[in-house]
């Protein structure tokens, strides 16, 4: 089975990375600069289950040749529209795609470009970031990978992939409820995503001052209302769970999208965060503490890319 992982950043490079160690077929499609990193320097993994320097198979856009079997997309929500035209070549008759985006818009713009056939439901649960040296760093030892048929239908497809993701060196899971898992997650990343970056602190600094977990459990009440609401109800065990990581005392824990936001880089606001809003909208529920968290990073969003803009026009400039 041929794996085109379209995207070599922190989850992307990670699962790739671990695929091709155990000896899969795997091929990166990447930009341009990424390409050259990778050349000189190898795809570098540095993590509690093992480090990893492999020299990997790579393409860029325009030198995809033919379909692969397996097209798994890990690209930042804002790069998506990018990476629909590029992975276009790579998807034929049979291909499955497997994005692990966040959120559940990419799910509409996929179908919306190459039908309802090959588009999988996927959800990758890992800590990882890019350092800047271009090294893919994992936080915590968790490594989940689960994919599915989006109907629940356990396929003849679905298993081959199965075959092919188990014994890769990270818990690959075939799903038969794969989009109540992405819902379920969805839910957890807009709540602490959403209540991290509006108070700006992670979650034990949350639970640290008076009413913060009643926020946090607010927070959390009210993008679970809006999963429950279009037909995703979280499930008691993900809500027990949900509960006790956004209240744990001393807690260090602080989700991608805060850690983007105190880095000054951009953040998946309107794909996490805007468009469940919308949602909630669109079914005439009340969520202020979500519209106040959309205010917020809009805000800032605008903010780091003006101060960008400003900066690439005097460098041009200059």
């Amino acid at each position: 089975m041929r794996f085109l992982v379209a995207g070599a950043g922190a989850t992307g490079g990670y699962f790739g990375g671990r695929l091709a160690q155990a000896g899969r077929d795997v091929t990166f499609l990447v930009r341009p600069g990424r390409a050259a990193q990778l050349r000189r320097d190898g795809l570098r993994l540095v993590s509690p289950h093992g480090d990893l320097t492999l020299k990997p198979q790579l393409l860029v856009a325009a030198e995809i040749r033919e379909p692969f079997d397996v097209v798994i997309l890990a690209v930042k929500a804002y790069a998506l529209d990018q990476a629909l035209n590029d992975i276009k070549p790579a998807i034929g008759p049979d291909t499955m795609v497997v994005p692990l985006l966040n959120g559940m818009r990419h799910i509409d713009r996929l179908i919306e470009r190459h039908g309802e056939m090959p588009v999988l439901g996927g959800v990758c649960v890992v800590a990882t970031t890019l350092d800047p040296q271009g090294r893919i760093i994992q936080l915590a030892e968790m490594q989940e990978l689960a994919y599915g048929e989006r109907n629940g239908i356990v396929s003849a497809r679905a298993r081959a992939l199965d075959t092919a993701m188990l014994g890769a060196g990270f818990n690959a899971r075939l799903s038969n409820t794969i989009m109540q898992d992405m819902w379920e997650k969805w839910v957890m990343l807009a709540t602490a995503g959403g209540i991290t970056c509006l108070v700006r602190g992670n979650i034990g600094e949350i639970e640290a001052v008076p009413d913060g977990a009643a926020i946090a459990l607010n927070f959390l009440a009210e993008i679970a209302s809006v999963a429950a609401a279009s037909g995703y109800p979280p499930r008691d065990v993900f809500t027990t769970r949900a509960r006790g990581m956004l209240t744990a005392k001393g807690s260090n824990f602080a989700p991608s999208m805060y850690r983007d936001m105190q880095g000054s880089a951009p953040v998946e606001v309107d794909q996490i965060l805007g468009d469940m809003l919308g949602r909630a909208h669109g079914l005439d529920l009340e969520t202020p503490l979500l519209r106040a968290a959309v205010a917020q990073l809009r805000i800032y969003q605008k903010r780091i890319l003006a101060a960008a803009a400003a900066e690439a026009s005097a460098t041009h400039g200059g």
